[in-house]
């Protein structure tokens, strides 16, 4: 009953909002007031009322807020390290893009999270060789390296920080020089997980190296789909098993029409000086919709949509002074809408205070992380009348009318084009 009396819009200007402290077991302590819009993720609010609202899936009692560690751990081992006292493992496979977006290499690979000693050890597993048996009563049999990545306890989380069920890990310099920054959503057995690389460059003119780099660009991404399943999740095997209610399915197709609906959730934010908030929103506005524009708002964003509802969004190039924003929104099923989007910060200077030179560079830093957790909560007017008027073209045809216009010469040559839209829409 509360919630549908909260309004919640991100914009640059005053209005009704909702703020929540949140809890470790995922609760929200949620309060309504005034509030003034500074950016679109952040708020400082006023003549505040509070209650209570479960984020979490299971519905615990909260004594008392507990501190960030705590949170962070909570989310760590709910939403990824998941396996409890037994080891999870996110097999997947590793699908890397070049800058302009073709695939340039596969591996089949898994994460690895297992107990150790009172933290969480990660490791990575990679296949490097395979033998196809060749009998039916045999096995195949593949070659694996593991190789260790690093330890969690409550107190370190190195360079990852997680708000809901996302998860951004860096900023993080590589020993190539280049930044990577991985990004994380998890929805019941399955995550999509991607890791943008940005290497350093220099102006057109500028021998490389001659001076320091003067920006990071994008080069390589990394995505891959992965689920705690026995094979890593393929058209092939999700056909043949198909994931249960509440786990999603990777190989299907998702109409572009599925992204534009009326969605409304909550809203997890983080930044340096602020901390840890949630939001309620009682419906997604215009201009918050960037999982809408594919394309991006700015010249500067590179962005790449893949099947099965995935779309993600990078700065073509960082630069000193600028923010830049990854993102991936993800649609698991038909009626969950999953965002995070991370701000990155990087090429700060660092100078000398005697003489005001340059002697390096800050280390990249997260500046802020959101995570969305959206329903949806009925439909688009002018997308519900765009689809009625264009459902006949992207629908199966029906036998008695196909077999008409097959019969009908001049037919044939007015609807070529629509057939072959058709085609398209069904491989």
């Amino acid at each position: 009953e509360c919630l549908s009396r909260l309004t919640t819009e991100y914009s640059r200007r005053t209005t009704t909002d909702t703020m929540m402290k949140i809890n470790a077991n995922g609760s929200l302590l949620l309060f309504v007031g005034l509030c003034v819009v500074v950016t679109d993720s952040f708020v400082i609010p006023t003549k505040t009322l509070s209650t209570h609202l479960s984020l979490s899936a299971s519905e615990q009692e909260v004594a008392e807020i507990e501190d960030d560690s705590e949170i962070q751990w909570d989310l760590f081992t709910k939403h990824h390290a998941k396996g409890g006292d037994d080891a999870a493992s996110w097999k997947g496979i590793w699908t890397s893009y070049d800058y302009i977006g073709d695939v340039v290499d596969e591996t089949v690979a898994s994460v690895n999270y297992a107990p150790k000693q009172g933290g969480i050890e990660q490791t990575h597993t990679i296949v490097v060789g395979a033998k196809k048996s060749d009998c039916e009563t045999c096995f195949d049999s593949m070659e694996t390296k593991t190789f260790p990545v690093a330890t969690f306890t409550p107190q370190q989380m190195h360079k990852s920080r997680l708000g809901s069920v996302a998860l951004v890990n860096g900023p993080s310099l590589l020993r190539s020089g280049s930044m990577a920054t991985e990004l994380v959503l998890s929805q019941g057995d399955g995550r999509v997980r991607v890791v943008f690389q940005h290497a350093p460059v220099w102006e057109q003119g500028v021998e490389p190296g001659s001076c320091p780099p003067q920006a990071l660009k994008l080069f390589r991404t990394m995505v891959s789909r992965e689920a705690l399943r026995d094979t890593p999740p393929t058209f092939e095997s999700e056909e043949q098993n198909p994931p249960e209610q509440g786990n999603p399915t990777f190989f299907r197709g998702v109409s572009p029409f599925k992204w534009h609906k009326v969605w409304g959730g909550t809203s997890w934010t983080w930044g340096p000086s602020t901390g840890n908030r949630g939001w309620a929103i009682s419906e997604m506005d215009e201009m918050d919709s960037w999982h809408g524009r594919p394309t991006g708002d700015t010249m500067n964003v590179w962005t790449l949509r893949l099947p099965g509802g995935i779309l993600i969004q990078a700065p073509r190039v960082v630069q000193d002074g600028e923010a830049g924003l990854c993102r991936m929104a993800w649609l698991p099923d038909e009626n969950t809408l999953l965002r995070v989007e991370a701000s990155v910060l990087a090429l700060e200077p660092m100078m000398d205070m005697e003489d005001e030179t340059l002697v390096g560079f800050f280390p990249p830093a997260l500046g802020s992380l959101r995570c969305d957790a959206l329903k949806k909560l009925g439909e688009l007017e002018e997308v519900a009348a765009s689809v009625s008027t264009e459902q006949d073209a992207m629908g199966p045809l029906d036998e008695s009318v196909a077999a008409a216009q097959n019969s009908d010469g001049d037919d044939d040559s007015d609807n070529s084009g629509l057939d072959a839209v058709r085609d398209a829409l069904s491989m």
